[in-house]
């Protein structure tokens, strides 16, 4: 077996999807070189493609804030170079080749997946770690050795060994989103938590191709705005980072922080597979210092009348993309908006002309969910969300207005579904107090496409603001009102005849005993009054 082996420059282990939706496994220099060529990445899992796109993107941040599209030598100077750099590259339609051979050829030693002293993402001295075997390594399957999977996707030689390909995939995702069961091997050592990524509400910007999505996420201006510091990925450091969980400050450039290594890991060979790998904690900072992150939402954790301090917040799996629009894409006072929107944001401002305000903008999101303590992965998920560019500007307020008082508006609408079925279940003599929860989350399935389908129809350079939103008013008064109608409907005879529910005595009938008679139509009625409060305008 060689000493030195597997060089991610040179062989194929990235997983990209072509425009026949075929997936090839092409080298991370292919995957840069011949982006424009791909629609996206397809790796085994969301939560992998968003670690493999920040490791891509660290290439990319290093390489041209050094050189420019020539590969002359040219650092920026103020803001007006990095958005002059960035439309260059945009308007060329792919990375220039030169830039990046010179840079990855430079440093093609530090990308061998297995090296005495330079493994790539890995540490020699993490050898002391956990243990453990390679179905902890894979994503799809996480099993630990106390628990395992009823169904896996995996059986045989499959399920313990993993291809140096493989293996080096799940080497980002495990190192972004590693669950908190590895014990610490020295006494009195700080808990790190969750890998980064499994940290933050990770949100990207996503293109018509691999190329543009890169593009999207290259914010070389900190929140469209400041410059950053001189990028170091990690794997321009001389002697890799081995301390087990190190407390380090936030990095104040984009390369170090999209190659953090919140993990120090050893992957192990046998017979040219991956059969384990070892594990400690590695490199950490508090979330209240970690504003350099562009890939993520926030949340305000200041107390009333306290200066804002803003951390990252993980997503609601259960909660669809667009519930989140007011706090990730509106600028209100106490949000702070994800670096990356801030960014397309500057990039199609009318007067840069830099990128189309009118052509259609996608975000995604993905994430991980973990069980109690983040001591175990439970699901990952992932969401998306496409409008108009145009909707980020500022000359847009009037349309976010409207948008967020309609995405409020759902939210009324869904208590008013969720209080009718309490109501019914009660005239059905039911005691379930979970009905409302679940008839609120049909009502938000019910209303998730057309909601989409809405807010991609919106033209920002339009004023059509009465006539979109008595269209959108009226499509969400009708689903919320048939789907009352079918729960009365399904309730039966016990719910029409209704049932009498005793209130609590007060002062004036200490001595009498009040009841109330709930039957199905008197809670329709209710229902239908509540609904037209919040849609006064499509009773007409």
């Amino acid at each position: 077996m060689k000493e030195i082996e597997f060089n991610l420059l040179t062989k194929p282990w990235v997983r990209v999807r072509r425009p026949d939706n075929t997936v090839q496994e092409v080298s991370l220099t292919d995957a840069l070189l011949h982006a424009q060529d791909y629609v996206d990445l397809a790796g085994e899992m969301p939560t992998q493609d968003a670690a493999m796109l920040r490791l891509l993107l660290a290439v990319l941040f290093t390489v041209f804030s050094r050189v420019n599209v020539e590969g002359e030598p040219e650092p920026f100077e103020e803001e007006d170079d990095a958005l002059a750099r960035w439309g260059d590259l945009w308007q060329l339609g792919h990375f220039p080749e030169q830039p990046l051979r010179d840079y990855l050829e430079q440093w093609k030693d530090r990308f061998w997946l297995f090296h005495p002293t330079h493994p790539f993402w890995q540490v020699p001295g993490a050898a002391i770690g956990t243990e453990y075997n390679a179905a902890k390594l894979n994503g799809e399957m996480s099993e630990s050795s106390n628990k395992l999977r009823l169904f896996p996707l995996y059986a045989g030689a499959g399920k313990s060994q993993l291809t140096y390909a493989q293996a080096a995939r799940w080497l980002l995702c495990v190192n972004g989103y590693d669950d908190t069961s590895a014990k610490p091997k020295e006494k009195g050592l700080p808990s790190v938590g969750a890998g980064w990524l499994g940290k933050i509400g990770f949100i990207q910007a996503q293109g018509e191709n691999l190329f543009e999505t890169l593009m999207l996420n290259l914010t070389l201006l900190q929140d469209g705005q400041s410059m950053w510091g001189e990028n170091l990925p990690c794997w321009e450091l001389d002697v890799p980072r081995s301390a087990e969980r190190t407390q380090i400050l936030c990095p104040d450039n984009p390369a170090q922080l999209l190659t953090l290594q919140s993990r120090r890991l050893l992957l192990h060979r046998e017979n040219d597979m991956v059969d384990r790998f070892y594990l400690l904690g590695g490199d950490f900072f508090q979330r209240e210092t970690a504003t350099a992150e562009q890939m993520t939402i926030w949340r305000n954790t200041a107390k009333k009348n306290e200066a804002a301090v803003f951390v990252p917040v993980r997503h609601d799996p259960a909660k669809q993309f667009w519930r989140e629009f007011p706090s990730v894409f509106c600028k209100e006072k106490n949000v702070r908006q994800p670096g990356v929107v801030c960014w397309v944001k500057t990039l199609q401002r009318r007067e840069l002309h830099i990128l189309d305000p009118n052509r259609r903008i996608h975000f995604r999101i993905s994430g991980m969910q973990y069980g109690d303590k983040d001591f175990f992965v439970n699901d990952s998920f992932s969401d998306s969300l496409t409008f108009q560019a145009g909707l980020l500007d500022e000359l847009s307020c009037e349309w976010q207005e409207r948008i967020v008082r309609e995405i409020n508006n759902c939210e009324k609408a869904a208590q008013c579904v969720g209080y009718l079925a309490q109501d019914i279940a009660i005239a059905a003599g039911n005691k379930n107090e979970n009905v409302g929860g679940s008839v609120r989350a049909q009502f938000y399935f019910a209303v998730d496409q057309p909601f989409r389908q809405w807010l991609q129809k919106i033209d920002a350079n339009q004023k059509n603001y009465n006539e979109m939103e008595l269209s959108w008013q009226a499509q969400a008064h009708s689903i919320a009102k048939k789907l009352g109608e079918q729960m009365v409907m399904e309730a039966g005879n016990a719910a029409l005849k209704g049932h009498r529910i005793e209130v609590e005595k007060t002062k004036k009938t200490e001595n009498k005993s009040k009841t109330i008679l709930y039957t199905s139509p008197r809670a329709y009625n209710r229902f239908c009054a509540d609904l037209w409060k919040i849609y006064p305008k499509t009773e007409s």
